[in-house]
Order: structure tokens, then C-alpha cells, then sequence
């Protein structure tokens, strides 16, 4: 992934997404509830590959916010 490049991260707990993290390369920008209308948007255009471990969402939702 490009440092530039902006990327979500899903945290789960108990199979449910407990926080979104924005991150420019590996720098967090910022954490998103996931019942927001943005999280839900985010987690709306994306599934996740692997529910028990922190997941790459890609930067597609960047361009739809």
C-alpha cells in the first residue's frame, strides 16, 4: 500500500465491528463509530474477509465520501 494511499480498518469483538480506523499508510487519522451514518456507509460498500482479525477495507470508501 502506497504511505499516501487511505485505508479503512474493521475492529471486531464477538463478531460485531466495535470501531473503524482511517489510516494514511500507517498513520491513524482517525476512528469512526460504526453506527454512524459514515461507519454505516463504510461497512455498507465493503466485506470483510476475515471477521476475527483486524480488516483492510480498502480505500474505495474514500472516494465515496
Amino acid at each position: 500500500m502506497d504511505e499516501n494511499e487511505i485505508a479503512y480498518h474493521l475492529y471486531e469483538k464477538d463478531g460485531h465491528v466495535t470501531a473503524i480506523w482511517e489510516m494514511q499508510g500507517r498513520k491513524h487519522l482517525r476512528t469512526i463509530d460504526p453506527r454512524s451514518e459514515e461507519g454505516r456507509r463504510i461497512l455498507g460498500s465493503h466485506t470483510a474477509d476475515e471477521p476475527d482479525h483486524a480488516t483492510d477495507v480498502g480505500q474505495e470508501a474514500a472516494a465515496q465520501g
